[in-house]
């Protein structure tokens, strides 16, 4: 499939199952969203207020961080697991439901957990790594003249492609861990590699895409009404749209596992003749 064709089929899944893609979505992201709502109004417009209630309660905020850092994505590693249900049931000719969603999401988060937080290291460390090396080769244009500039600027580029690149690669862990059998979750990674090979910049693309839709799109969206009506800080109308960015970002939330999905899908078809038995067979004991 292309990227519209990926696009397309995603939307009509999303609108075929909507109730139960928001039912799903509630229940995953309502803490999440709660928490970003929250911290949202406190310090709204006082950036002031923020800095200091951080530097008061370091090691609280360190904590605490920590704690919203893992519930997010929990919960975004249970909204894809059963967006892959979803999607896998209904190619199946099968009703799905929220609990067998819910199901493959809970037997499967540990392993979910480990990859991802795993993959999140890896591409820290390539950016402060990469960073490092950036700033070493600019400080060295001071010595060695024009040449370290051009390296560090060559070394820029490299970076600013090389860590998407990375991240692309590694883009179908999930569905991977979730639909196949690993004598290792770490097998995710190679398997991944493997399968993205030559699709990568189809798969940029469409997580690129999709992204905008459902993460930027309720941004826009609210920062346009609220130039519309004139909301200044402190204004009695910014709870109503911290409270409705919100909501629609939990509508969207499930764009982007749904074209991931697809993406996985497409690219085993293409691979290894990946047909519905199959996947019959792979979610049969789940």
């Amino acid at each position: 499939m292309q990227l519209g064709e990926i696009l397309d089929g995603s939307f009509n899944i999303f609108r075929r199952h909507f109730g139960l893609f928001m039912r799903l979505s509630i229940l995953l992201v309502w803490l999440p969203t709660a928490l970003g709502i929250y911290i949202q109004l406190r310090f709204s417009g006082n950036p002031q207020a923020m800095l200091a209630f951080f530097e008061e309660h370091a090691a609280s905020v360190v904590l605490w961080g920590l704690v919203m850092l893992v519930v997010f994505t929990t919960a975004g590693l249970l909204l894809r697991t059963g967006t892959i249900r979803i999607i896998s049931d209904s190619y199946l000719g099968q009703e799905p439901t929220l609990g067998s969603a819910l199901r493959l999401g809970a037997s499967k988060i540990i392993p979910l957990l480990l990859v991802t937080l795993s993959k999140s290291l890896l591409l820290v460390l390539l950016m402060f790594f990469g960073v490092l090396v950036v700033l070493l080769l600019g400080v060295s244009s001071k010595i060695i003249g024009g040449v370290g500039a051009l390296f560090a600027f060559a070394a820029g580029c490299a970076l600013f492609w090389f860590v998407p690149y990375v991240a692309t690669a590694y883009g179908v862990t999930t569905p991977v861990v979730v639909l196949e059998d690993l004598s290792s979750s770490f097998d995710a990674f190679g398997r991944s590699w493997d399968l993205t090979r030559g699709a990568r910049g189809k798969l940029f693309a469409t997580v690129a895409v999709t992204l905008l839709i459902s993460q930027f799109l309720p941004g826009i969206v609210v920062s346009g009404m609220s130039t519309a009506v004139g909301l200044t800080a402190g204004s009695n109308w910014q709870p109503f749209f911290a409270v409705l960015g919100s909501l629609l970002g939990i509508v969207l939330a499930p764009i982007l596992p749904c074209a991931l999905t697809l993406a996985y899908y497409d690219l085993r078809v293409r691979r290894e003749a990946f047909d519905i038995q199959i996947l019959s067979e792979q979610l049969g004991a789940r």
